[in-house]
């Protein structure tokens, strides 16, 4: 079911960016949309505008619709269920054990009067 309402959620999106992209842009934001209503079309300017912008509400509702039916699927999904819970593992509430801490001589420089050559060790 999921899958379903997920592939008509795609197709929805896809056509209501292309229904926006065919509309006609008023703001002249770029400069663009030259021409007007008077044209040669077989709709006139008004009424290509007024049934895209039908077409883009009525997508643009099926989107929410649909949008909203996955958000209720996915959470009647989980059902209260945490990730840690479907892995199987348990969590320890103990507590943790820390790595043991190296000597404190490992830790200091060489003497200056030590004449032995540095090797690292394999640790």
């Amino acid at each position: 079911m999921e899958n379903v309402v997920l592939t008509i959620h795609l197709l929805l999106a896809l056509a209501l960016v292309g229904v926006v992209l065919l509309q006609r842009s008023e703001g002249g934001g770029l400069g663009l949309g030259g021409g007007g209503g008077g044209g040669g079309g077989v709709m006139s300017g008004r009424s290509a505008a007024s049934a895209l912008s039908k077409v883009t509400w009525i997508l643009a509702i099926a989107f929410i619709i649909t949008s909203l039916s996955l958000t209720v699927i996915a959470a009647r999904k989980s059902s209260g269920a945490s990730v840690i819970d479907r892995l199987g593992t348990q969590s320890t509430t103990g507590a943790a054990t820390t790595p043991a801490l190296p000597d404190a001589d490992t830790l200091l420089p060489p003497d200056p009067e030590d004449t032995a050559p540095l090797v690292p060790s394999a640790d």
